[in-house]
């Protein structure tokens, strides 16, 4: 299983990284989990290209993790392709409604399908998926992914606090993909600091893992971070970056 890291920004743009999005990739199965702006374009610098991800997994609806769904379906559809499918939490079907209420013309351009999921375990285009609740501003869900030629699971947290529930949910994995959103003298609620993740961690088997979802604020200070989760985590850790491509 290949992870390629799309976006690892957020809601506040810098030049470079984009709004959130990864791209997970096993035999001749692809998904991309969530389509934050930006996520378009460099999806297309990628050898599956949006004309080979017909499966999107959302883990919420705020804008810097949806933003490009509708340029995503347009696309396809300009480039011949005819089935979309959109799977997420609850109120993903009222999200693409609205949203093609207010752009009629792409309505029926593709044949698109929108599943709901809970906290529970599923199949998204061949991946076995397990998911639970993150504590954020609006529902949203961590998801663990396993497939049949990968040598561990990938987990990636979504938006939220990093707990010991998070934890011992990605326990075993071989990468952890976690928000990680400013450093550690930002007063922040919905997001971890480095030192809150670090020691949620601690003690906990994960192979790799990876902080992204940053917002500008941790600009120049990624060592800084780096060793603040450090301080509580033993396992090895490292800054995510757009284009970023981890085997599994």
């Amino acid at each position: 299983m290949r992870l390629t890291f799309l976006g690892t920004g957020s809601a506040m743009p810098v030049p470079d990284r984009v709004q959130t999005g990864l791209l997970l990739e096993s035999a001749d199965r692809s998904l991309l989990v969530d389509c934050g702006s930006g996520v378009l374009h460099r999806l297309s610098r990628t050898d599956v290209g949006y004309e080979g991800v017909s499966t999107v997994l959302l883990t919420h609806h705020h804008l810097d993790h949806v933003a490009d769904l509708l340029p995503l379906l347009k696309a396809r559809w300009l480039a011949g392709e005819e089935h979309l499918e959109v799977i997420g939490p609850t109120g993903t079907k009222s999200l693409l409604d609205g949203l093609l209420d207010v752009h009629e013309y792409l309505q029926g351009r593709v044949d698109l399908s929108v599943r709901e999921v809970g906290p529970t375990s599923f199949s998204v285009a061949g991946f076995e998926v397990s998911a639970t609740e993150t504590e954020h501003s609006m529902d949203c869900l961590a998801y663990r992914f396993s497939a049949p030629d990968a040598a561990g699971d990938v987990v990636f947290s979504g938006d939220g606090e990093a707990t010991s529930g998070l934890a011992a949910f990605a326990d075993g994995a071989a990468v952890l993909a976690h928000d990680c959103s400013f450093p550690d003298d930002v007063d922040v609620s919905n997001h971890p600091t480095p030192s809150q993740l670090g020691r949620a961690l601690a003690g906990r088997d994960v192979g790799r893992v990876y902080l992204t979802h940053l917002y500008p604020h941790t600009r120049g200070r990624h060592e800084e971070m780096l060793e603040s989760v450090r301080a509580h985590y033993d396992g090895e850790v490292a800054i995510a970056r757009d284009g970023l491509r981890v085997e599994v």
